[in-house]
Order: C-alpha cells, then structure tokens, then sequence
C-alpha cells in the first residue's frame, strides 16, 4: 500500500456508485469462437471479440508467423529507423497498400498507436509548409484514439454531427484561413456498427479541398470485394488494423507514397517504437492469402448479423442504425446493461456490457459482434436470452 492509495480508493469508488467499474476477466480459448472461464469450466459463445473471420486460431496463419519467426527472430530489434526494414516487410506493406487502392502503407504497432501518430504529423505539415495551423473536423463519434491524436497535436477539432453530410459540408464551407483542413472518420463505427457514406465524404472533401483520414479498422478484411473494406482509394489516408478481421495484432496506414515517407519523418509511434514483431507481420502475411477465398464467411456473417437485427426490432429493442457485423443493442443506463450482460452470461454467451466513456451517458448497451463460426442456432439462443433478459430489466416493449 502506497501513501496515494487512498485517493485511488476514492476515485474507484466513484466508478463503483456510477456502474462504470471495469476489471479484467481471465479466459481460456475453448476453441474457435469459445470462451472458458478457469475458475467455474463454463464455455460460453464469444459475441464479443473482433474476430470478424475466426482467423486468430487460423492454422496458416500460426504456421506462417512460426515461419517468419524462423527467418528472422521473435522481436524486430529496434525501430525501423534504427535496425532498417526487412525485404519480407517491404513486401507485405505493398501488399497493404494494394488492399486499400493507394501507392503505399506503413506498419505500426497497433491501431491506437496509428490514429495517436498519424493526426499530429497531418498537422505539423500544415504548419510546416503553409504557416498555418491544422482545421480539423471530425465525427463526433470517431474512435477515442483520433480524439488523442487531436489533443497530442494542439489542435482542438471542430465536431460534425455523427454521419451528417449536410452538416459536415456547413463546417467546411464556415473554415477559413490558409492552414490545411483534415476530416476525420471512420467508415464503420465500433460501437453503432453503422457506415459511413464514402461516396459523399470524397465529394464534400474534394470540393472543399480538404485532406480526408478514414479509420477502417472495422471494414478490413470483412466488407467490400475481397476484404478490402469500404474505403478503396476514395480517402487520401487509410487507417487499417489487423486485429480485427485478420486475426492478428497491429496496424497499418496506406496512402500515397509522399504521405508516407511523411510519416517516417513525424509520426511519432513509427520513430520511437520498436517495430512490429516478425511472428505478428506472418501471421498478416498469411491473413491476406486468405482474404479474397472468404466470401462464403462474410455473406455468412452478413447474415447472421441481419437475421439478429429482424429479431431484436420484432421485440421492440433498439439497434440504431447498424449496418454491419456490429450490432448494438441499446438499452440506456449503466447497471440496466450489466444486468442484461449477466442474464446473457447465464445463458452461454458473452456480450459484454458497455458503458461511459466509450459511449455517451444514457448510450449503455450490449455491442454483439458475430463471427464467421457462429451458427444460426447459436445466434437465435443469444437473441432468445437478450429478449428474456430485457423483458425483465429494459421494459415492457421487449417481448
């Protein structure tokens, strides 16, 4: 016990009252798309995690990254920078960048790590070049990681309501001086499972000469031909990541070639950061071989999330505007969601609750998120355990 501690205690016990306390639970995988809690042996169905395709127990994928291993040691070493860049990198960056319709990519660390990188280097070039700071207008609702990046460049960014084009375009046409104006978004929302018009935003963009950055976390590898998300050479700047549907861990940005050798100046994760380890960069490396054979797994997945839609507006729940894999279910307070979360534990599956900050107050929800080994069975007993659930602690529409 340290001599702070008690300020600590306090501060816990703020988030207890309001239902906000988190903690971190042990699991075991159980097998593809299974949960095993060590301490009770109850398996329950993953409607969580962001395996969109089941590729994290993929077999090429955990023989390729053995392999990259092999050749060339378990960690990098250093930052690019500092130890230079393998021809096996070299080569799996142009393979990113093709995925995305741009010139060229750069691996990063992590998604975080990308967006917190990549706002602050597009605003000191406007500063740099034009002796004017940034103007950035960004989604209300894009990821927390943007926000950082806003914050970590100084730059206080003006906010557009969530996917209102009209509105984002009144932004635009009110910015004035010679600084380099920045649009920030996603093209499919973590929390919403909603899309972003990309059609739109590259018009609105283009017309007002404005520098377009789209976080496709959510989109690679599960929407689009082949995986290749939404986006596909209508953004000046791509965030991807391959912890999502490519079963792995970290990031990439794509862009144009001048973009990216930018970023080997500026961006701050991609200088002072060891670079990724060789096992995670085969395990991307295999992940793309697969990609444009998983059609059958993403219209799967594609149905299996609107059939779960059809039976939650049936009982009269909430799911906003999802689109995609992603399906909110929301149900407003904090302990409201817990509860539901605990009946539907009971039940077999796991769809975790979330609450403030990640969603506004009054937002709380379940986010279920389906996978390519889910089944229908499995996903019609998550939605009967929802409905029972919210019969009982949302209110007298769930039914």
């Amino acid at each position: 016990m340290t001599r702070f501690d008690n300020l600590f205690q306090q501060g816990l016990a703020g988030f207890a009252t309001q239902g906000r306390m988190r903690s971190c639970r042990q699991w075991r995988v159980a097998g593809p798309g299974l949960l095993q809690q060590p301490d009770t042996g109850a398996v329950l169905v993953d409607f969580s995690s962001n395996d969109y395709l089941g590729l994290r127990t993929h077999p090429l994928l955990l023989e390729r990254a053995s392999a990259w291993a092999r050749a060339q040691g378990s960690g990098s070493g250093a930052s690019r920078l500092v130890t230079g860049t393998p021809p096996q990198t070299v080569a799996l960056e142009q393979r990113l960048a093709a995925l995305k319709g741009m010139a060229a990519a750069r691996i990063f660390s992590s998604g975080w790590q990308a967006n917190a990188s990549v706002v602050p280097a597009l605003a000191r070039l406007s500063v740099q070049v034009t002796g004017a700071p940034a103007v950035i207008v960004a989604d209300r609702f894009m990821h927390a990681s943007l926000y950082h990046g806003c914050a970590a460049a100084g730059v206080r960014p003006k906010r557009f309501r969530h996917n209102d084009m009209g509105h984002l375009d009144a932004v635009l046409e009110q910015c004035g001086g010679d600084g380099l104006k920045i649009v920030l978004t996603e093209s499919v929302f973590s929390m919403d499972g909603d899309r972003a018009d990309m059609a739109q935003l590259r018009a609105i963009t283009r017309r007002h000469e404005a520098f377009l950055c789209v976080d496709e976390a959510h989109a690679t590898g599960i929407l689009g031909e082949h995986g290749t998300g939404l986006v596909h050479g209508q953004a000046d700047l791509v965030v991807g990541t391959f912890s999502k549907a490519l079963g792995g861990m970290g990031a990439f940005v794509a862009a144009s070639d001048a973009v990216c050798r930018w970023l080997d100046n500026t961006a701050s994760g991609f200088i002072y950061s060891t670079a990724p380890s060789p096992m995670v960069l085969g395990a991307v490396d295999a992940a793309l071989d697969l990609l444009p054979g998983m059609a059958a797994q993403r219209a799967h997945v594609a149905a299996l999330a609107s059939g779960f839609r059809q039976r939650m507006a049936q009982a009269g729940l909430d799911v906003g505007l999802s689109a995609t894999q992603i399906v909110p279910v929301v149900v407003g307070a904090e302990q409201t969601a817990q509860a539901l979360a605990r009946v539907v534990e009971q039940a077999g599956f796991l769809a975790v609750a979330i609450r403030p900050p990640t969603v506004p107050p009054g937002g709380c929800r379940l986010r279920v998120v389906f996978h390519a080994h889910h089944t229908y069975e499995q996903m019609e007993g998550l939605a009967a355990a929802i409905i029972v659930g919210a019969a009982e602690h949302v209110g007298e529409k769930a039914g």
